[in-house]
This record gives structure tokens, C-alpha cells and sequence, in this order.
């Protein structure tokens, strides 16, 4: 969703700039079985140009429509729900039960708007985390830096949203390999920037795969340059221990959320006992997933990947979890 929201953000900041009337909506509350996570954007123009997704279903076109005919959000920011009734969640083709609610925003090609896209976009590019703070009945928004993810905040009776938008997931590869590419790909499709690093200039100009990161570096060194927050994960993939341990040491010393070595259990235990002789701390190394992956018989490299990617997705449920504060905290504002 991270990546998604980006380019909803990117989008309308080209939009903007080129003077067209546009409206960003987000899902502010879900009940049952919505498609969408709260915190998800869309965007739209009067000219029915669009960006992210709401439902995946006929809302957006709804939603469109009510925009152009004035009937919300003519004056300032406004609040709507979509699913309220049976009927509706069947017009709508929303999940048995399902309903979500959405503020929308007017921009109007301000000054303003522009320079808080901007702002946004910068704290992103530099992976920090951004909550807008949004008060509909004065119209009024902030924007405010944060050092943690936060929770989305809904308050209906004083029509009030506090949306935290951070860096989209990383996954940093050691080694160019058959499963390196099947893990990419699923990665991709999980919304994680990908960096695949191998010193082996041939190796990795062999494997062609698109929206990539291809780093011919030492792996220690490109993690210290590349895994800076809790929003990253580091897999090692090449079975070359003269790659993957010394990546794996300077892995230790990031926040990382997720560690993994590919490797048997008798690779993983030698693994281990090496780390040890190069003086890794035990804490260190027990943050370490080796065997990498859930267990699922897997034997080809696709179903290797798809084993490795299931385990960094529920550990990255996992550090969500821990990470998000029962209260959002502001921190300095800016302009």
C-alpha cells in the first residue's frame, strides 16, 4: 500500500502543477470484509482521470461522479459512506457486509497544496514518516513529521483525520540467482522496493528483471548504505558464505525487521558457528531466519520464493504490531 499511496501522491503533484481541478480521497474505517486497508488513497480530476484505488469495485466511478456534480465536497473537505445499507454494499459490489468510510479533499491548485505534496513526497524520498492532519469542519490541514508509524485516526463526531504515511518496504537482496528473480518478482507485487546486490558484475547483469535496484557492490558495504529503518528486510540468497556472511554483520547492525539465509539446516548451523568465530553477538545472531522461509516442502525456486516471502510477510505483520504506538504522537509541525 505504501508504494500505492506514492503514486497517488506523485500523480497529483503532476496534476496540480498542471492547473487541474483534483480530489484525494481516503478510507478512513472499514466494517467486515473491505477490499481496501484503511489508510488507502484515490485520487481523481474533473476530467475523470484517476490514481490508486478505494474498493476495486464501482465506488470510484460513484464517488467521480457526485465530485463533478457538486453534491460533496463542493465547499472544503467532506465525509462520505459507502455500504451503509445491504443495497448499497450490492450496488457497489462491496464484500457480503462490507462498508468503508472516506474523507475527500478538494485541492485547488494552490500554492499551498503544491508545496505540502512536495513536503510529503521529500519525507518519503528520505524514508522518514509524514501524518497529515486533516479537521473537516474548518477546512483546515497540517502536516506534521513523525518518527514512528502511526495508526490512522478517525474521530467522526469531530470530524477530524490523522493519516501517517511512511516509506514503502524494502527488500535487499544478497546474491543474483534463479530464486533471487522469483523473490523479486514477488516482492514487487507486495509493494516492496527491491535492491539486488552482488560484487559479481557478470552474475548480476545476466539476471534481466525489471523495476530493480541492481547494486555490484560488497553486500556490507551497500547495506550500510541502503538499509537505514525498521521498513527493510535482508535475505541472502547466494550459498557463497565469502557474500552472504559478512552482508549478514552489517545486517545486524540495522533495524532491519527481517534477516534470512537460504541454506539446509546443516548450512544454517555452520553458518551460525561462523558468525560466532567472527565475534557476532548471540543476540544478533538469533535474529536470524535460517532455514529462510515457512515451511512448505518447496524444492523449485519459485516456491522457494513464495515460502520466503510468506515468512517476511508475517514478520512484517509482526513489527507493525510492535511498532505502532496505542497513541499518536505529534511532532514538530512545519509549513
Amino acid at each position: 500500500m505504501e508504494a500505492l499511496n506514492k503514486e497517488v501522491l506523485k500523480t497529483l503533484d503532476l496534476w496540480l502543477s498542471d492547473n487541474k481541478k483534483c480530489w484525494l480521497a481516503t478510507v478512513v474505517k472499514t466494517w467486515g470484509s473491505s477490499p481496501r486497508p484503511e489508510g488507502s488513497l484515490f485520487a481523481c480530476t474533473s476530467e475523470k482521470e484517476t490514481v490508486g484505488s478505494l474498493s476495486g469495485g464501482c465506488v470510484e466511478e460513484d464517488l467521480i461522479e457526485k465530485l463533478i456534480e457538486r453534491s460533496i465536497a463542493s465547499k472544503g473537505p467532506d465525509f462520505h459512506r459507502y455500504g451503509e445499507t445491504l443495497e448499497e454494499a450490492e450496488k457497489f459490489n462491496l464484500p457480503c457486509g462490507g462498508s468503508l468510510d472516506i474523507v475527500i479533499e478538494p485541492l485547488e491548485n494552490s500554492k499551498t497544496e503544491l508545496i505540502e505534496i512536495n513536503q510529503i513526497l521529500d519525507r518519503l524520498n528520505k524514508r522518514s514518516w509524514v501524518t497529515r492532519h486533516v479537521e473537516l469542519k474548518r477546512g483546515r490541514r497540517t502536516i506534521n513529521h513523525s518518527e514512528i508509524p502511526q495508526t490512522l485516526r478517525w474521530d467522526e463526531e469531530s470530524m477530524t483525520m490523522e493519516h501517517t504515511i511512511g516509506p514503502m518496504n524494502q527488500l535487499f537482496i544478497i546474491g543474483a540467482g534463479a530464486v533471487s528473480v522469483y523473490v523479486a518478482e514477488i516482492a514487487k507485487m507486495l509493494d516492496y522496493g527491491v535492491i539486488l546486490c552482488d560484487p559479481r558484475e557478470d552474475v548480476l547483469n545476466s539476471l534481466k528483471i525489471e523495476g530493480v535496484l541492481k547494486v555490484c557492490e560488497m553486500p556490507d558495504d551497500a547495506i550500510e548504505k541502503y538499509v537505514k529503518d525498521e521498513a527493510c528486510a535482508v535475505v541472502a540468497l547466494t550459498h557463497d558464505p565469502r557474500i552472504d556472511d559478512m552482508g549478514l554483520i552489517e545486517a545486524f547492525n540495522t533495524p532491519a525487521f527481517y534477516i534470512g539465509a537460504m541454506g539446509s539446516e546443516r548450512t544454517s548451523t555452520k553458518r551460525r558457528d561462523r558468525l560466532i568465530e567472527l565475534g557476532v553477538a548471540q543476540e544478533s545472531i538469533e535474529r536470524l531466519h535460517a532455514p529462510i522461509g515457512i515451511s512448505i516442502s518447496s524444492k523449485t525456486p519459485a516456491e522457494i520464493a513464495v515460502s520466503v516471502m510468506a515468512e517476511i510477510t508475517y514478520e512484517r505483520g509482526l513489527s507493525a504490531k510492535k511498532s505502532a504506538p496505542p497513541d499518536a504522537t505529534k511532532i514538530a509541525a512545519y509549513s
